[in-house]
């Protein structure tokens, strides 16, 4: 597949393939834009069932972190990187040193933090080959609290727009993947009284939930159709499709995810059915609000505070979604594109 006609390329500005025959590295940078600052996004390694699955989420991926750093008001601009390769099983401390002089070889442009498959202990590997890099432990660290934190904030602001409600208490969530930030967003929704469907193809997972949090649990297949309020996707993404709308029943979607809806229509899809839906590079920005604010002046409780006002701007985009008739995610959209486009006119008058 050619990369300028990829169904997902959106004048992504660079795309480059990098492989290490020594270590079996394949890895995918994808800059998309640069308008608010040098690329920043995850890295995530995964066992993709070919390279056109890994150029596909590393496009759709760095176009979602353009817009996500736009509503944190960011100093990167948006990129994404993927490994092919089961982390369990292919994953070397070598490996993620050649990924590290690939982020090296791009003198700045990309910036790495952790994504699915990569964490904190992999970060220090691929550190040693680059200092562009950030979540690292002792500094901004795990990014996993924090974006938890930020998706249980705009759970409380869906809640409150769709349902009229100020908090979660008695609210039924089902939370579909229970890995850090998972599990994370199930223990502040527990805390404040939800009740918890889960679902995880980690059964030890979802056994910790039963036990510490008094969850529910439910099959894999058969949480989108769970009877809950919210739905909240927190694995993989592209799990909102034509075959899984009819199914919904809550009438909240808002998780961590990244791109969960497989096209971006799908918004229009559920607002007819009336679900609303919070967009994900809005919700789970917390993490990379997290790590973006790493360095010397890296304040903590300023950070959450900031991420507590990811509740804020989901309820600018329900309500101006009202007010157009049009989805949130085409809000969402346009939002963030009147971000780049400011700072890019505020750019060219310097």
């Amino acid at each position: 597949m050619s990369i300028f006609s990829a169904p997902y390329f959106h004048d992504h500005e660079q795309v480059t393939h990098f492989q290490d025959r020594e270590t079996g590295l394949r890895a995918i940078i994808a800059i998309h834009d640069t308008t608010l600052g040098p690329a920043g996004g995850g890295c995530r390694m995964y066992p993709y069932k070919s390279d056109d699955d890994a150029l596909t989420d590393a496009l759709r991926l760095s176009r979602a972190m353009t817009y996500k750093l736009a509503f944190i008001d960011s100093k990167f601009g948006g990129g994404k990187s993927v490994i092919i390769g089961d982390p369990k099983r292919d994953k070397t401390p070598a490996l993620l040193r050649a990924f590290g002089r690939c982020v090296e070889h791009l003198g700045g442009r990309y910036t790495v933090g952790e994504d699915v498959g990569i964490s904190v202990e992999d970060m220090e590997h691929i550190h040693q080959e680059t200092d562009y890099c950030v979540g690292l432990a002792g500094k901004s660290g795990d990014t996993s609290p924090p974006t938890s934190y930020g998706v249980y904030r705009g759970i409380l602001a869906a809640v409150k727009h769709k349902l009229g409600r100020d908090s979660v208490d008695g609210i039924t969530v089902a939370i579909q993947g229970l890995g850090a930030v998972g599990f994370g967003l199930a223990e502040y929704l527990a805390k404040n009284g939800a009740n918890l469907v889960v679902a995880d193809i980690d059964q030890d997972a979802v056994t910790r939930a039963v036990d510490i949090l008094g969850a529910k649990a439910v099959a894999p297949d058969k949480i989108i159709a769970a009877t809950a309020e919210v739905l909240a996707p927190c694995a993989l993404g592209g799990i909102i499709d034509d075959a899984s709308v009819p199914q919904i029943k809550a009438s909240i979607i808002a998780g961590a995810a990244n791109n969960q809806l497989l096209e971006d229509s799908h918004a229009a899809a559920l607002a007819q059915r009336g679900i609303l839906f919070a967009p994900d590079y809005i919700i789970n920005a917390g993490g990379a609000l997290n790590a973006s604010s790493e360095g010397p002046d890296y304040d903590k409780d300023a950070v959450y505070e900031r991420i507590s006002g990811i509740y804020d701007t989901l309820i600018e985009v329900f309500e101006r979604a009202d007010k157009e008739g049009i989805s949130t995610v085409e809000v969402a959209n346009q939002m963030a594109e009147e971000r780049i486009e400011s700072r890019r006119q505020s750019k060219n008058r310097c």
